[in-house]
Parts: C-alpha cells; structure tokens; sequence
C-alpha cells in the first residue's frame, strides 16, 4: 500500500493517556469569581484572560465549536513557510504535497481561534507513515488558552528532517487537535516529500 493511499486511523490510547485525568471544566466567569480576595491572583487572571471576561468572545456565530484549527505551517529558516488551509476540503490535503530538503530542521506552526469558553490542555499529536507502516509519532503539549478574536498559534520545537537516500519519499501524516477532555477538534491527513535539494 502506498504513501498516498494509506487510510490512517488515530486510535483513542493513541491520543489520550489512560491514566491522566483532567482537572473539571469551569466558565470564565466561576474561574474569575474563585479566590477573590488574592488581589495578585485577580490580577494575573484579568491580564490572562482579558477580553474574554468582559464578554463572550464567538468568532463565528455559525460555528459551535470552542477551538477553530485554521492553518497548518512548515516553517524552515531563511524560506516562505508552507503552508496547509485547514478551513476548506480536509479530503484534499493530500493533493498539496510539501517538499522538504533532507536534514534540515523544521517546525510545526499551527493557527488556531478558540471562542465561546477556555480551553483546557489543548494537544497535538501527529503520526507519520511511510508506505503504510508507522515511522513516527510526536505529541505536543499546547497549553489552555482563553478565548480571543485574534487567531492564535502553537509552534512546536525544531525537528530535523531525515536523510539519506533511504530516507527520501513520500511520507503519509495523521494529525488530530484535541484537548483534556477528549474532543477532538480537528483529525486531517497530509503528506510530505524527502528530496536531496529543495525544488
């Protein structure tokens, strides 16, 4: 089976460890009556959440969700990020195949809008197939963020791309966003090419 037609499945132990269990959810405005009389607690919860106290922050009035995952980027040193719009057909990712120049370091961007309510222990985690068989995965820890009307962004560490003539191909993603309690925001599939040089 190739590259491009593996079906990738994201399992839930895959995302979640079973052990781990999230703190309960609260509103913006139970977090901001708690410890009322911690003046320097108060403080540092009006600078965090901001806006978001004043008035129900909905982006979209249209969309339910809480988080809006908007964009997935390829950021290189010293070139044009690359970039995948995740607000359209997800089916056609696959089509748009970034190439990336074997051995250099990279990082993951990805843009993201979160409305109505916080959100608690946001998680990326991405699986990397090549020919159909798992050759990686990565889970990044993204935090809890309040809500804006900006677009917010998580940016992973730099990895390093592989190399070699073994190494060069079409490798398969598996990408899920998903928080604390178990929602999943947003699963998507895509695909990058190891090539000797850029093109």
């Amino acid at each position: 089976m190739s590259a491009e037609t593996h079906d990738v499945n994201i399992h839930d132990e895959d995302i979640h460890d079973a052990n781990y269990q999230p703190p309960p959810q609260k509103t913006i405005e139970e977090i901001m009556a708690a410890d009322q009389e911690d003046e320097s607690l108060r403080r540092y919860k009006e600078a965090l959440l901001g806006e978001a106290q004043v008035e129900k922050i909905i982006v979209d009035p249209n969309d339910s969700r809480k988080v809006i995952v908007k964009k997935l980027a390829l950021v290189v040193e010293g070139r044009n990020d690359m970039e995948l719009d995740l607000s359209g057909d997800l089916s056609q990712l696959k089509k748009q195949v970034f190439v990336i120049q074997e051995g250099v370091q990279y990082k993951v961007r990805i843009d993201f809008i979160v409305q109505r309510e916080i959100v608690h222990g946001l998680k990326y985690v991405q699986k990397t197939y090549r020919m159909g068989m798992p050759v990686d995965k990565i889970t990044h820890m993204v935090g809890s963020y309040p809500p804006k009307k900006e677009i917010q962004f998580y940016l992973t560490a730099a990895e390093e791309a592989p190399s070699g003539l073994l190494a060069r191909g079409t490798y398969t993603v598996s990408s899920v966003f998903t928080d604390d309690d178990k929602h999943i925001h947003l699963k998507w599939d895509w695909c990058f090419e190891i090539k000797k040089d850029w093109e």
